[in-house]
Parts: structure tokens; sequence; C-alpha cells
């Protein structure tokens, strides 16, 4: 079985890439995960909060006593040759490089260009094969509008990739007004590669403390709709290579990202809930669905089911969704027509299910076609 692909250039052996997570700092972890079929790692994001703050308390430190003794500074090197608290994560990237042959993927966490140049730069000279940036920037501020928004987000991408020359890719989040376009404009700035999507940690309320909630909701199989429909819009439409993130519980997730047109598949929430090995679970399954169907690589039925390969293309756009809420309108008129004929007892709630193109409803309470007659 094939299960070969490439991603913003680089060759990778599967589909399927560990992205960020705790998991992936650990080079036994790292190990593992090549062990049992990824065919990437991502490591977690390093945050320009950091970089700075590192930046910052070593230079007050080389500052103290300069006053009374200005000579003692030449004995100090250029505060840009250190690497400060960021040299573990350097050093993970130089041992992983040496003991795995996947492509090992750094991230960076920002919000503005200048925090991410130097480390870039650190990055690439440690031995990345690859560099996401982890854009995690959200305009609260009301006199920024969209292009404000997309102005800073082509700005770091053209000045990162006018640092580094290894393959740069934009984990992007699903809030644009028009994805499509801006796709395109991330595409000519120079970016190789867009992952769909970030999930942003929005707080929630506690109610008994009456305070802000942070924490962590790992992503469920339910969230891949948003992102399986833009991939699936965007495949083959722009140059990009496309990673599909968000939802990926079990391999017919993965299957249908790849049906859609993504070149990779990442998970993190499943590797958090089942541990490093269940890597073995996804491609092992993967495996038995193409079996299933007949395929012997993934360049027999990537793409399939994207947007300019099905025959129906509403089915990724409005049409769809009028003839949806026309189809649940015309189906609950009937049953509660026969309610009132005495045709049905009883009318358990039912699941609205599209399969070839049509509408049916399955009871949720016995599993059967909707309602039995008496």
């Amino acid at each position: 079985m094939e299960l070969a692909t490439t991603y913003m250039g680089l060759s990778l052996s599967s589909p399927l890439v560990a992205s960020a997570s705790p998991f992936t700092i650990n080079l036994a972890n790292i190990q593992r995960l090549e062990a049992c079929g990824a065919g990437a790692v991502v490591l977690p994001s390093i945050f320009q909060e950091q970089i700075e703050a590192e930046q910052d308390e070593l230079e007050r430190g080389m500052l103290v006593g300069s006053d009374s003794f200005p000579e003692a500074l030449t004995y100090f090197p250029d505060p840009s040759n250190y690497e400060m608290g960021t040299r573990p994560y350097l050093e993970v990237i130089r041992r992983a490089r040496a003991v795995v042959g996947i492509p090992i993927i750094a991230s960076l966490n920002g919000t503005t260009a200048a925090g991410w140049i130097d480390f870039a730069k650190q990055i690439e000279r440690a031995g990345a094969s690859g560099l996401e940036l982890n854009i995690y920037f959200i305009p609260v501020d009301d006199s920024l509008d969209g292009s404000d928004v997309e102005r800073n987000y082509l700005d770091i991408v053209r000045t990162v990739k006018n640092t580094v020359s290894i393959p740069v890719a934009v984990k992007l989040n699903p809030y644009f007004s028009a994805p499509a376009a801006f796709a395109r404009k991330l595409q000519d700035a120079g970016a190789d590669a867009l992952v769909l999507f970030n999930r942003f940690y929005q707080p929630d309320i506690d109610l008994n403390d009456l305070s802000l909630l942070s924490d962590l909701q790992l992503s469920t199989k339910h969230e891949i709709r948003l992102p399986l429909l833009w991939t699936a819009v965007l495949a083959g439409r722009i140059e990009l290579s496309l990673a599909a993130s968000t939802g990926v519980e079990t391999c017919e997730e993965v299957a249908k990202y790849l049906l859609a047109g993504s070149d990779v598949v990442m998970t993190t929430s499943a590797l958090l809930r089942h541990g490093v090995d269940y890597m073995a679970t996804l491609r092992d399954g993967l495996v038995s669905w193409m079996q299933l169907h007949g395929y012997t690589s993934l360049d027999e039925f990537r793409g399939s089911l994207s947007r300019r390969h099905v025959t129906d293309p509403t089915a990724f756009e409005r049409a769809n969704y009028v003839k949806l809420l026309q189809g649940w309108g015309k189906t609950n008129s009937r049953i509660a027509s026969r309610q009132l004929s005495g045709e049905v007892e009883d009318v358990p709630r039912a699941q609205a299910v599209v399969a070839g193109g049509k509408l049916s409803f399955v009871s949720s309470a016995e599993g059967s076609k909707s309602p039995v007659a008496r």
C-alpha cells in the first residue's frame, strides 16, 4: 500500500502528521510517532512573548554595572548571538533530525513580524525541515477592519519568507470573510502551505466564581465539517499544499479529508486522548479503508470529492443549503399530516441523512427509516 505524499515540497512516507502538542517536544515520542506511521511531526509552538521576554532579560543582565565599568562590555558577546531559553527547543530540532528520517516542522506563535525574524533564522540553522506560522491574532481593536487583519498576516508571511529558505506553512483561522481569496493572497506572499484550521481558545465563564475560565477543550470529530468544506473548496484551485486539521479522531476523518483534497491530515486531540501509539491505529485504519475500496495509493482517490471534481458543486454552496432546509420542511409536514390522520402513533426524533444527493431521515430511537405506520 502506497501512502507516500508531498507536503509543502517535503516528501512524506505517510499523510498522517502529528501536529503541535506537548507530546511532540519529547524525542522518544517523536521516534515512536515515526515508528507508528507518522509522516512528519510539528513541534509545539514557541511564543513571541517568550522570545521577547528572554531577550529583554538577557539585555538587562548584561547592562548591570555598565556605568561603572564601561570597558567591561567589550567582554560580552552580541546579545543577538545568544539562543537563551529557546536553546532547548533548538536542541530538540537538532537531535530529532539526527535520529529520525521524517520531517521535523517547527512552529512559531506570534502576532507581529518583528518578533519572529531572528528566531526563524535560528530554527533554520538548527535543521528544521519547515516552519509553521501559528498566527494567533484576535482583532479586538474596533479601529481595525478586515483589510488591516489580512495585511498583518501577509506582512508576517513576506517577512519570514525573506528570512528563511525552508518551506513555510500558515495555520489559518476560519474567520476571514473571503477565505478562498485570502488563500490566494497568502500564496502570492510566498506561503508554501495552509493548515485548515487554527482553533482559537476562547474563554468561558465560571458561574460559581463569577470569573473568566480558561481551559483546553480537545476537538471532536463533529468539528470536521468546516475545515472539510474549505479543504474541498480550495483543493486544486490554489498551488499551496493543504493540511487538514481539527476533528481527526478516527481513520474515517482521515479518509474524508483526503477525499476532499488535503495533502496531509494532522491530529493532536486523538493522540492526547489515546496516546502516541494511536498513530498506528489511524495508519492501519486508513490502509484497511483503502483496501476495502480497492485503492493502492493516495493519488487514486485524493481530491475525488473536492469541489472541482464532484458532479454537483452546489453541494458546497447555498443551493444545497436551501435544498436541505426545504427537504426537512417537506418531510416533517408529511409526518405531521400522518400524525393528525392517525396513521402514525408516535414519531421518534429523526436525524437527517444525506446520501447520494438524497435527503432521508433515520430514527434516532430505533435506527429505522422514518416512522412506521400502524
